[in-house]
């Protein structure tokens, strides 16, 4: 019987495929964007460029696990009950530092409104929007697959450190519609990479401790939702957002290394093929 060959190197090629899909649906969102397109027009193509993630996990599943199911493996992701404490710290953590980097930002702020948001409607749309832009569409790519398979040679941290500079590369294309230039686009450059960097120590510091993709949804939501809430210079908002983020992982790291420093992916494949029974 004829057996799909594996491949070599799953995450580099899901790396560059993800690249491949996203450039083109995000010049896409560009052009749409400079003809006179209606903005929710501009927000579905801009959340369909986020989902190039998925849809490169999609094309090459098969060679990545081949004989396997994958709804089975999406399924398997959300499976472990999810723990109230973990959440609450998550969401408590991510609430606080929204709260300094708007107390900083107000501080030095001339606009009419510190938020970007007038009415409740908009709020809603809002978090949906960032919801299926982020989360919902980079995270089974980038964490349920990427960074796991990444840990079952490799520490926690040092699987962190690598997707998130990989996670923080593939948003290349979007520091360049900031506006900012010289020496402010390059700070902006460096901020971004640091709190996108931090940001994934901490989505797998407490995925670690539950296991369920549910938390790195979470903690991507509150992150994107957050900073796009606050009406401030774009360069201090990523500013705070690297230093509270990067003290938290640091802080992360101290308090429980093992979690973070040591620990391996919990399943190996063949273990994998054993807990299931969709594999041919």
């Amino acid at each position: 019987m004829f057996r799909e060959k594996k491949l070599k190197k799953p995450v580099a090629s899901f790396i560059v495929l993800t690249n491949i899909i996203f450039l083109p649906l995000f010049c896409l969102v560009g052009a749409i964007s400079m003809l006179g397109f209606p903005s929710w027009v501009i927000d579905v193509m801009f959340c369909i460029s986020a989902w190039s993630s998925t849809f490169a996990f999609v094309i090459l599943f098969k060679k990545i696990y081949p004989g396997q199911s994958f709804i089975q493996f999406v399924k398997d992701k959300f499976n472990n009950k999810l723990k109230f404490s973990v959440i609450l710290t998550t969401i408590m953590i991510q609430t606080l530092i929204f709260l300094m980097i708007l107390y900083f930002v107000s501080k030095n702020s001339d606009v009419d409104s510190i938020f970007t948001v007038s009415s409740w409607g908009m709020l809603i749309y809002f978090f949906f929007k960032s919801l299926l832009s982020g989360p919902l569409g980079e995270e089974l790519g980038w964490r349920g697959f990427a960074q796991l398979e990444l840990q079952k040679k490799n520490s926690p941290l040092k699987a962190s450190i690598i997707i998130g500079f990989w996670w923080g590369m593939w948003h290349l294309p979007i520091w360049f519609t900031t506006g900012l230039v010289g020496i402010d686009l390059i700070k902006y450059i460096l901020f971004f990479m640091i709190a996108i960097m931090s940001t994934k120590i901490v989505m797998t510091a407490c995925y670690n401790l539950n296991q369920n993709l549910i938390i790195p949804i979470i903690i991507h939501q509150f992150f994107n939702f957050f900073i796009g809430l606050i009406n401030g210079n774009l360069l201090d908002l990523i500013m705070y957002n690297a230093i509270f983020y990067f003290g938290v992982a640091v802080l992360i790291i101290i308090i429980n290394p093992n979690n973070v420093l040591y620990g391996k992916e919990e399943t190996t494949e063949g273990e994998y093929l054993k807990s299931t029974s969709y594999s041919k």
